[in-house]
């Protein structure tokens, strides 16, 4: 069945209703080398915004802080129909160590740099940006909990955390009657599967909305790269190519493998078979999956916006569903692996009942 940006998906368990693709506006200003100038950036923010979305997601030091100065000028006049979701942790100024970490002058500090640079008085979802194992949890908790209260933040999030750490400050919340978690961001494709272990069956089960970055896996699901990209050395770029800038940052990470080539094989294979893209067919697999809430458009350009929002009408059979399944499949590891084997099964004792060996 197609989706619309209008089709809206309840936030984890939060009142909150936003649309199933969010607009990532980490590509709002060119200060990075890759993103969009303003004129561009607008009409990604229109596109997606006439189109019914709803759901935008920035950080406080996207792009040196231009993409949220961007974002706040273009909301302007509808900015109360929008869900602005932002992000602190990320180091704001060099010097100063405090202008990054998860500590609660940290917080306060990127919250209302946020609100400045946004041209807003209240932030409708904040993500702890990157794990912060130095500042205890409670402080954290206690700091965003002030915030709602205060009317600044409406909603909490966390992003890019262990699940272990995750499940610790969601039940601290619950006990203490602070702000709980709404949603988890994590990276997520089909050739970043890791989160299956433990980051997505955590979300379901303590009421986190998926949100997705990297669902296209930095582009590579696009179909862009070749396996003459796994030996060809890095081009010497300028930062004005932006394209370049990003596939040669790709292909350094190593982004680019025989697995993940293979994976996009199948997924060319599927995009031949549907008349659809390779972009479109990456998508859409993460849109059917029921653990999955939001992923985040990483788009640079409209076209391409325009071709990642055609990935709401592609409707995958469960064959095609399966063999994407397949080809990208990964170990699960213990105890995941064993408790899903077919070599354990449940003993029912009266009302008891016990996990034994087949």
């Amino acid at each position: 069945m197609s989706l619309t940006l209008d089709t809206y998906r309840q936030l984890g368990r939060s009142g909150l209703r936003v649309s199933p693709l969010a607009l990532g506006a980490a590509t709002f200003g060119n200060d990075w080398g890759w993103g969009a100038e303003q004129d561009e950036a607008r009409r990604l923010f229109n596109l997606y915004v006439e189109r019914g979305g709803n759901f935008i997601d920035t950080a406080v030091t996207y792009t040196n802080g231009t993409s949220e100065r961007m974002l706040g000028e273009f909301a302007k006049g509808r900015r109360d129909n929008l869900v602005l979701a932002t992000k602190y942790t990320t180091l704001r100024r060099p010097e100063d160590p405090n202008s990054g970490g998860a500590s609660r002058k940290s917080l306060f500090g990127a919250v209302e740099t946020s609100l400045r640079q946004l041209g807003t008085d209240y932030i409708d979802l904040l993500y702890l940006h990157v794990w912060d194992p130095t500042t205890p949890v409670e402080e954290i908790l206690r700091g965003l909990d002030d915030l709602v209260r205060a009317g600044k933040v409406l909603y909490v999030a966390i992003s890019n955390t262990p699940a272990w750490q995750v499940a610790r400050l969601q039940t601290i919340a619950d006990l203490r009657g602070w702000a709980p978690l709404v949603a988890l961001q994590l990276e997520y494709n089909l050739i970043e599967r890791t989160g299956e272990r433990d980051l997505l069956p955590m979300a379901r089960e303590l009421g986190l909305g998926a949100v997705l970055w990297s669902p296209l896996a930095g582009g590579v699901l696009t179909g862009k790269y070749s396996r003459a990209d796994l030996t060809a050395s890095s081009p010497t770029v300028s930062p004005a190519e932006g394209e370049s800038v990003r596939k040669s940052f790709n292909v350094a990470l190593g982004g680019v493998t025989e697995r993940s080539l293979a994976i996009v094989d199948v997924v060319r294979e599927i995009a031949t078979e549907l008349d659809v893209t390779p972009a479109q067919v990456g998508l859409a697999w993460t849109l059917q999956n029921p653990d999955v809430t939001v992923p985040v458009l990483g788009a640079r350009t409209v076209e391409q916006l325009q071709e990642n929002l055609g990935a709401l009408d592609v409707d995958l059979t469960a064959d095609q569903v399966a063999r994407l399944d397949e080809i990208s499949s990964i170990d699960l590891g213990f105890p995941h692996a064993m408790l899903a084997s077919d070599h354990i099964r449940i003993q029912t004792r009266g009302d008891l009942k016990i996990q034994v060996r087949a």
